[in-house]
């Protein structure tokens, strides 16, 4: 697990993509502002994208499904972190 204040760092700075692994229905009920909506079934299709972003940090409803995605691209050399619930992230990215 990340360290919270490395983490909330993180995904306040400007060179971080937060990345929403939730469906587009999931997406479309909330998310955090200017977060990008990737699905986690659909993650290994924006891989070179991906690799391209500075800093990305993944989200979900509750950590896991971001957990997921966040294995997956470090083991594919994407730099990433699982910032868990968008709401999480959300509240980390406004306070």
């Amino acid at each position: 697990m990340e360290n919270t204040t490395t983490l909330s760092s993180l995904i306040k700075s400007k060179d971080t993509a937060i990345v929403d692994v939730r469906t587009p229905q999931e997406f479309m009920g909330g998310h955090v502002a200017g977060s990008i909506n990737i699905p986690l079934d659909e993650i290994h299709l924006h891989l070179d994208e991906l690799k391209k972003m500075k800093q990305v940090v993944l989200c979900c409803a509750s950590g896991g499904r971001s957990g997921q995605a966040t294995m997956y691209l470090k083991q594919n050399g994407v730099m990433c972190a699982n910032g868990g619930s968008w709401l999480d992230v959300n509240y980390h990215k406004n306070n």
